[in-house]
C-alpha cells in the first residue's frame, strides 16, 4: 500500500475513534442547504512523510494530482489571489465578483520587505536563503497577517512552511491550523511535496522529508459514512513522480513538468460536499 493511504487510515480511524465532536456548540461553516457543518477532531496530529522513498498521494481515491500542482504554483509562483489566475474551481465559493479572495495566500507571499541582502518577498527570500545560507535556521514563510485577516475571505488554513537543510538534504514543515481530512488532507500533502521537490531542485539540493502539523484535523459529519466506505478500499502501491530535470528557475515550472508513473487508485462515486 501507498505510504500515504497507511498514514491517512490511521487518522481517520484516530479522529473517529478518539475525536471530540462540536455538535453541541455554534460552528461557522455551513452546507450548501444551511445546515451548521459539525465536525470530530483530534487536535495536533504529526504526519512524517519520506520523500526518498516514496510520492505521498493516495490510492484509496484519486488525488487531482494536477489541479494540486496548478493551485500550489498559483499560490507560490504567480502569488496570485485571483481565482482568474487558476484552472479550477475549488475558490469560487471566497471569490468576488472581480475574481478577488481578498489580501489571502499568493497576496501575503507577494509582499516584499527589506533586509540588508536586499528587497525579497517571501518565496524569493527561501529561494535566496537555500542557495546563499542553507545553514540558516530561519528559512520560513508566513500567510497569517493579523494585520490583513480582515480583508481575507478565508483565513489561510496552512499557513506556514519551514525549510531546513541538513548536509545536502531539504527538509520541510507544513503547519496547519485546521485541515478537513476527507477534502484537504492528502491534497495539501501532495502539493507540499511537490513544491518541497520543486525548491531542492532549483537550489541543487535533495529532498527529504516533509512533516505535516495539524492543529484541527476534522471529519465533517456528512462525509463520515463516505470515510467509513473508502477505508475498506483496497491500496495501490504509490506512483513515482517526474519532475521535468532540465527546470532550473522555479518561476520555469508548469504543470506539464510533472507526471505520475503507475498511479493506480480506487474510484469511488461519491462526491464530498465542501462546507463554507
Amino acid at each position: 500500500m501507498s505510504y500515504a493511504d497507511k498514514v491517512f487510515i490511521e487518522n481517520c480511524k484516530d479522529i473517529l475513534e478518539n475525536g471530540y465532536w462540536d455538535t453541541d456548540k455554534e460552528v461557522r461553516p455551513r452546507w450548501l442547504d444551511g445546515t451548521p457543518a459539525h465536525t470530530v477532531k483530534k487536535f495536533c496530529i504529526v504526519n512524517r512523510y519520506d520523500l526518498t522513498k516514496e510520492f505521498p498521494i493516495l490510492t484509496l481515491r484519486r488525488t487531482a494530482f494536477k489541479s494540486a500542482i496548478d493551485e500550489i504554483l498559483w499560490i507560490w509562483q504567480k502569488k496570485s489571489n485571483n481565482i482568474n489566475d487558476l484552472n479550477s474551481h475549488i475558490w469560487d465559493s471566497w471569490a468576488d465578483e472581480t475574481g478577488s479572495i481578498g489580501k489571502a495566500y499568493g497576496y501575503q507571499l507577494a509582499q516584499k520587505h527589506k533586509y540588508k541582502e536586499g528587497e525579497f518577498d517571501q518565496v524569493d527570500r527561501v529561494l535566496y536563503d537555500l542557495k546563499h545560507n542553507p545553514a540558516s535556521r530561519r528559512i520560513m514563510t508566513n500567510l497569517y497577517n493579523f494585520e490583513d485577516l480582515h480583508e481575507m475571505h478565508l483565513y489561510p488554513c496552512a499557513y506556514s512552511m519551514t525549510f531546513n537543510v541538513s548536509g545536502d538534504t531539504l527538509n520541510g514543515i507544513l503547519n496547519q491550523r485546521s485541515n478537513d481530512v476527507a477534502v484537504a488532507n492528502n491534497w495539501n500533502v501532495v502539493q507540499y511535496a511537490a513544491l518541497l521537490m520543486m525548491f531542492a531542485q532549483v537550489s541543487n539540493l535533495k529532498v527529504g522529508e516533509l512533516v505535516h502539523v495539524i492543529a484541527d484535523a476534522h471529519l465533517y459529519d456528512r462525509h463520515i459514512p463516505i470515510i467509513e466506505k473508502m477505508l475498506k478500499n483496497p491500496q495501490f502501491e504509490a506512483p513515482k513522480l517526474i519532475i521535468n530535470p532540465e527546470v532550473k528557475n522555479f518561476y520555469d515550472f508548469t504543470v506539464d513538468d510533472f507526471k505520475l508513473e503507475g498511479y493506480e487508485y480506487n474510484k469511488i462515486e461519491d462526491k464530498f460536499e465542501v462546507a463554507v
